[in-house]
């Protein structure tokens, strides 16, 4: 039973004569392994998620109990859209990102034992941390502190008193729009893993306009379809739709996996079909708002919507690295709320205070995200699965990893994560297909040129993506390759203490639109930068992930 449920697919070679083969070969052979095989997730896995989407679900309904009226099975068609379950699905669906239980948790995140970080981390004094500013007395240190602990408490506090409060809380809701920045102050961790920039604005927008907010979250919703689909204008995302059909649980067809490549297995380069899919994916997510604000419940309102479902079932059918699960079902919800029972409501009727919030958080911050997308998240920049991320590689040369013990945490090393269930080829297997997945991403292919300027033999260095280096370091990783730049490099070398050369890093930047580079650095955890510069992204098109 264990091996049917747990058991992944393993890769069509040895993975631990894999792991001490030079870089070219070993990417060439985990890149083409990815091809057909995805991460080889076991699948007991997706019945996890499955599971965690009914906790959501569920606690929804458990909340919206203490409201009268709201809660009963029997008769949700009476009230599943009412004002109130839909503030009780905003706050219930902030506290369940800001506990860690939502974006970034389980396998497919890199986290397996245990399957979260969030209040793990969170309420644990001494664990590492990102200040919004560095150095300042009490709450710009690196390691949490009561400060950071309690602060963190109170909002979640807050959220539960919201959640089991009988009507809406005015008070609840401005205590959460003061809350979140601070502690998005004391850590940017937080505000990120709360997911700030649609939660916290639609926390803002009911404490701005109370029963008045379905215009402000029309345009709200309007704007993480629209800058998402904004964010696929590239030649990054035919890539992504590659990995993502070579890691759907369901279509394992080989030949479907193949024709997602030019000509799989010596060239990985997104085929026409995939291409054309990408493109077909930003159009669907530019027509989304752009259907359903012009709508008035009528025909354009119905294609809107029709499309809305298609998209996120498609997204949700992928169950992507990552998992944005619990996120996909609330922007379904919302859509057929604020667009469906609301469809004759005009989006125009906004008050002044909602507009300079909408101005803010829904427009300049996503067209500085775009324009400047070093200076800005790219949650804020709401660039959403676009495959152009920031990212970051972590070289550590022989068993200086083991110097990681030293931070506070609740994760372990990943590969002792995965000891506890496998044994050391199929552990060497699952953490190798990580490299395959940022390898194939365009982006990932200017590792070949950067990998041996970074150290002299790969083969005796421990590799370990950034994405698992911020989920152990900081307890939430969520694809911000800012959260595993030179801010947490600094904090974990004034804890751990790496040698020159024990711990090199290579960082990625995201290509800005309009532009045809994108930046790189090379960082060593001592001594600091060694190298930077930029790559064409046309050249990278020509390339293999392999080189």
């Amino acid at each position: 039973m264990f091996a049917r449920l747990l058991g992944p697919t393993l890769p069509p070679y040895d993975p631990l004569v894999w792991e001490r083969l030079p870089f070219p070969q070993k990417a060439r052979m985990v890149c083409q392994s990815w091809a057909l095989q995805g991460y080889g997730t076991p699948p007991g896995i997706y019945l996890v998620y499955l599971l965690k989407l009914l906790l959501y679900v569920g606690g929804w309904l458990f909340f919206c109990g203490f409201t009268p009226g709201l809660g009963g099975l029997a008769d949700i068609g009476g009230w599943w859209s009412t004002a109130a379950a839909f503030e009780k699905a905003i706050l219930w669906s902030m506290l369940f990102e800001l506990l860690g239980l939502g974006c970034g948790s389980g396998p497919l995140t890199g986290r397996y034992l245990p399957p979260i970080g969030g209040f793990l981390y969170f309420l644990r004094p001494g664990t590492t941390k990102l200040p919004l500013v560095p150095g300042a007395p009490l709450i710009g240190g690196i390691r949490r502190n009561a400060i950071d602990v309690l602060a963190y408490a109170a909002t979640i506090g807050l959220l539960v008193a919201g959640l089991c409060a009988a009507r809406s809380e005015p008070l609840v809701l401005v205590g959460l729009c003061v809350a979140l920045p601070l502690l998005g102050l004391l850590d940017r961790t937080l505000f990120l893993a709360a997911r700030g920039e649609h939660f916290w604005t639609a926390i803002v927008i009911l404490a701005l306009a109370g029963a008045d907010f379905v215009p402000g979250m029309m345009w709200l919703w309007a704007a993480l379809w629209f800058w998402a689909g904004v964010s696929k204008l590239n030649h990054h995302f035919p890539a992504v739709v590659g990995v993502m059909i070579s890691n759907h649980p369901f279509l394992r067809f080989g030949w479907l996996r193949r024709r997602m490549y030019r000509a799989f297995p010596d060239d990985l380069s997104p085929s026409r079909l995939a291409t054309w899919m990408a493109h077909a994916g930003t159009l669907l997510e530019l027509s989304v708002p752009v259907l359903l604000l012009l709508g008035d419940g009528g025909t354009l309102t119905l294609v809107g919507l029709a499309l809305m479902l298609l998209l996120h079932g498609f997204i949700l059918s992928n169950v992507p690295m990552g998992v944005p699960l619990e996120w996909n079902v609330v922007m379904v919800y919302g859509g057929l709320v604020l667009f469906w029972t609301h469809a004759g409501q005009s989006p125009l009727e906004l008050g002044p205070g909602v507009v300079a919030v909408l101005a803010v958080m829904c427009v300049a911050l996503p067209v500085l995200g775009n324009l400047f997308p070093a200076r800005v998240p790219f949650l804020l920049a709401m660039r959403y699965y676009a495959g152009n991320w920031a990212f970051s590689v972590w070289l550590m040369r022989g068993d200086s990893y083991r110097k990681l013990e030293r931070l506070t945490k609740s994760s372990g090393w990943v590969y002792d994560q995965l000891g506890v269930l496998y044994d050391r080829a199929t552990c060497v297997a699952l953490v190798g297909k990580v490299i395959g997945f940022r390898l194939m991403h365009l982006h990932g292919r200017v590792l070949s040129q950067l990998v041996p300027r970074a150290v002299e033999r790969v083969e005796d260095c421990e590799w370990v993506d950034g994405e698992l280096m911020a989920g152990l370091a900081l307890g939430w990783n969520f694809g911000d390759g800012h959260l595993h730049s030179e801010p947490l490099l600094r904090a974990v070398q004034a804890q751990c203490g790496f040698s020159p050369g024990e711990l090199r890093c290579i960082m990625v930047e995201s290509q800005p639109l309009g532009r045809r580079t994108l930046q790189w650095r090379i960082v060593d955890a001592h001594d600091g930068l060694l190298e930077r510069g930029e790559a064409e992204v046309a050249a990278l098109r020509e390339r293999q992930p392999w080189g």
